[in-house]
């Protein structure tokens, strides 16, 4: 791999010749501007404003635009004899935990090589000691004009250093989070608990970058002369009511996914809140008349056994028809109401008897 920067660790007293290298690299399908009409490049030139020519890279330096326009030029050889310790070191400030570091800080990634022979014994000397105290190294580095944060730690058996950004440089998530007030369910959290665990683990190796597979497909083609391939329909939303029953069904496919059944795609759930019940308007419904119909009969009756000079039998008669008008009415009253009319057709009846049974018995006498 080749060095983007040459220097050294500064270890205390100690000093370790490194070579600065990238630990990353971007495979991102890249492309060129073209003029449409004919296909033709389009390419930027570096033109001076002054002369009104294009000037070559040799020719161009630094500058620092000042306040009122004017450039004040800056030359490799100024930034070299800049008076601080980083212009050529890495420089180890502190020893931390690793989880002390945000990783809002952390932004490019180099290997940090042994330059030469004598740089082994120390640079294994610092591998070594960082892996024991399970900590990693706070550093200061100049790099590409300006002085940076660097942590190293400890990958395989070298040493790699993450670029930091300062902690001024890392921006307060300040209206970020929503302003209204949410209460979580602890139902809720046990079905996004049951989500998490169904997912479970990833091997980090097995992703890959699905978009660029598909721009190079279509570069394929294009260059074959065939038709770009079809896009994938994506299933449309579901409809779900609440966020419980969108978290239910995402712990289903998820599960389903897992045991390898073929459940088909996931219907993406559209949270939305559950609307308020209304009270309930019904009200409760009236008794049915039935007893009312027995105290009505009872009266009925009552006053025909109070009218005087009626023969026993009228009476009889007259309490019989009534009941039976009673229950004719009334055919949906309950069995008690039933019941209370015969009670009182039977009493009527009785006392109808009994009162021409003392009747006849005074004629007789009187005869």
């Amino acid at each position: 791999m080749r060095s983007i920067w040459n220097g050294a660790i500064s270890f205390g007293l100690v000093s370790i010749p490194i070579k600065l290298v990238n630990a990353t690299e971007n495979h991102a399908v890249s492309f060129r501007q073209i003029h449409t009409e004919d296909g033709g490049r389009i390419r930027y030139r570096k033109v001076c404003e002054l002369e009104d020519r294009e000037v070559t890279q040799a020719e161009i330096g630094k500058a620092y635009e000042d306040a009122d326009g004017s450039m004040i030029p800056i030359t490799d050889e100024d930034l070299s004899q800049l008076p601080i310790p980083t212009a050529r070191t890495i420089e180890i400030v502190a020893f931390v935990p690793e989880e002390r570091i945000d990783p809002l800080q952390m932004g490019s990634a180099y290997y940090l090589a042994a330059s030469g022979a004598p740089a082994a014994k120390p640079y294994t000397l610092l591998r070594e000691a960082l892996k024991r105290s399970n900590r990693v190294a706070i550093a200061k580095f100049a790099l590409r004009g300006r002085e940076r944060l660097g942590m190293l730690r400890v990958v395989g058996d070298a040493i790699a250093m993450h670029g930091l950004l300062w902690p001024d440089e890392v921006r307060a998530p300040e209206g970020v989070a929503p302003d209204a007030g949410v209460t979580v369910r602890e139902q809720e959290l046990d079905l996004a608990d049951a989500l998490m665990d169904t997912l479970g683990e990833i091997d980090l190796d097995d992703l890959h970058d699905e978009y660029k597979e598909a721009i190079e497909e279509v570069i394929a083609a294009k260059a074959a002369g065939a038709a770009p391939p079809e896009t994938r329909e994506e299933a449309a939303p579901g409809k779900v009511l609440d966020l419980m029953a969108a978290l239910e069904s995402s712990v289903r496919a998820a599960r389903e996914s897992r045991d390898g059944e073929d459940a088909g795609p996931a219907e993406e759930a559209e949270v939305r809140s559950l609307p308020q019940r209304k009270a309930s308007s019904r009200r409760t419904p009236k008794e049915t008349g039935g007893k009312k119909s027995t105290s009505t009969a009872a009266k009925k009756t009552a006053a025909k056994k109070a009218a005087p000079g009626k023969s026993a039998t009228k009476s009889a008669g007259a309490a019989k028809k009534t009941a039976a008008k009673s229950t004719a009415k009334k055919p949906a009253a309950k069995s008690a109401s039933k019941s209370g009319a015969r009670s009182a057709s039977k009493s009527a009846a009785k006392s109808a008897s009994e009162s021409a049974a003392k009747k006849t018995a005074s004629r007789r006498r009187s005869a």
